[in-house]
């Protein structure tokens, strides 16, 4: 009963001082430092426990630091993501798993029905690089998209050849091949109605997630 009184201490703590208000809706919201030390301090709790730990408090105190180490580390990313980002038609998402989602539209990465990146967006794949080699602690998914025009098959294989592309540039600058993983999904998950161009234009994207680490070093 006194562990989990101190764990709840804990998070109670952690949810009142890692409230921030947003500069553009005035509202308050947990930045991702306190996110990542209520996680961190649930999941030291969580595994002292199942391991038989007489030290449950202690536990969730070590997640917590460690966690709010991940949400510092990943807060500061997205950050600098944003503003490197900021007007070259890329959008930078943290999202509630703690993860950053990057969204680069069709119209800018690619002509169309190819898989050869535009020359004009190598700048912007530059400044991405260069930040995923100074944040390396992370894994990358980068994700391909289509619209529904063609087989299924074909989609796929142009999803696929468009992350591997995207893939394949950043190794070149540097980002170690072992930190990505590539995922065609084709036509398969449309953010956006295919029965008009707009839609299907939205539909045509690449989507790279930074997924946070366990822990920083």
């Amino acid at each position: 009963m006194r562990n989990t009184l101190m764990v709840a201490a804990i998070a109670s703590g952690l949810a009142l001082t890692g409230c921030v208000t947003d500069p553009n809706t005035g509202q308050q919201r947990l930045n991702k430092s306190a996110i990542g030390a209520l996680a961190g301090a649930a999941g030291g709790a969580t595994i002292s426990k199942a391991t038989g730990g007489d030290k449950t408090g202690r536990d969730a105190a070590i997640g917590a630091a460690l966690g709010a180490g991940v949400g510092y580390y990943m807060e500061r990313q997205a950050r600098q993501l944003e503003q490197q980002m900021a007007g070259t038609g890329v959008t930078v998402t943290p999202n509630a798993n703690g993860n950053i989602d990057l969204v680069m539209p069709g119209s800018i990465t690619f002509s169309f029905d190819d898989a050869t990146l535009n020359n004009s967006f190598k700048p912007t794949l530059e400044k991405l690089a260069s930040t995923m080699n100074e944040y390396n602690q992370n894994t990358i998914t980068i994700a391909g998209h289509t619209d529904s025009k063609g087989t299924d098959a074909y989609n796929t294989k142009l999803s696929r050849d468009r992350a591997y592309a995207v893939a394949n540039y950043l190794s070149a600058r540097g980002v170690s091949s072992n930190r990505i993983n590539v995922v065609a999904y084709g036509e398969s998950r449309p953010v956006a109605d295919n029965n008009s161009e707009f839609g299907r234009q939205q539909n045509r994207r690449v989507e790279l997630t930074v997924n946070a680490p366990q822990s920083v070093r």
